[in-house]
């Protein structure tokens, strides 16, 4: 799995986009860079980045749309990168599940400080002021995309880590089979039950594998016939230490 936080960084002007993808990939992210919409939706659908950093003036259409879309499937956040001033144009990104608004010209300092404040608020509430999420002896963080367990790395895949991020974004409760198969894929996705119990099935070894001695299912938990869920804290035996 690539280190570092997924960014998926969308505007139209060639300039600023590299000098905002170049100052973000030497420190440690992991940069896509789209100068449209439709380029931003297949990458977003590639990808499945962490943030998406977004101009709202894009060739093709308003950048509002891709908001829009990313809401319809997940909680990723959206950092708004643009030039317009107007008040209403910024309630209006807002309120369409946008997370922050940062006002072009920015200053580099101060947009890496919104992503890294936004990352480790995209934790939720199992996660702590760094952006780690710790469910018994597992822990994720979030601004490196690692994840060990009894202080073990965990390799995942891309798509794993994905799919254990959506379970984590909802601790001890159940998600359902459509809902993680759009988050994690897509809604092309949203009925391949068999294609999510592959990946399921790859996730829930490597992790009970890394704290053995353990039983099938330590961490996830199916529900038959709906979905699975993350064990809660107390529902896990010992810390692995």
């Amino acid at each position: 799995m690539t280190s570092g936080p997924r960014l998926l960084i969308v505007e139209d002007d060639d300039a600023t986009r590299q000098l905002v993808a170049a100052n973000l990939g030497a420190h440690a992210y992991h940069v896509t860079q789209a100068g449209d919409v439709r380029s931003a939706l297949r990458a977003w659908e590639a990808e499945r980045p962490d943030l998406v950093l977004l101009d709202l003036g894009l060739p093709d259409r308003d950048g509002s749309t891709l908001i829009r879309r990313i809401r319809r499937e997940a909680a990723t956040p959206i950092l708004i990168l643009s030039a317009r001033v107007d008040e209403r144009e910024k309630v209006s990104a807002l309120e369409a599940g946008a997370d922050d608004y940062v006002t072009k010209p920015f200053g580099m300092d101060e947009l890496r400080a919104r992503v890294a404040a936004l990352l480790r608020r995209s934790s939720g509430p199992a996660g702590d002021p760094e952006g780690r999420i710790q469910v018994g002896p597992m822990i994720v963080d979030v601004t490196r995309r690692e994840v060990t367990v009894a202080g073990a790395p965990v390799d995942l895949t891309p798509r794993e880590y994905e799919l254990l991020r959506a379970l984590l974004s909802m601790p001890g409760r159940v998600l359902t089979k459509g809902r993680l198969l759009r988050a994690v894929w897509g809604d092309a996705y949203g009925e391949e039950g068999h294609y999510l119990h592959v990946y399921v099935s790859r996730l829930r070894r490597k992790l009970d594998a890394a704290a053995p001695p353990a039983g099938a299912g330590r961490f996830i938990v199916a529900e038959p016939g709906i979905g699975y869920r993350v064990r809660n804290p107390d529902e896990i035996d010992g810390t692995g230490e």
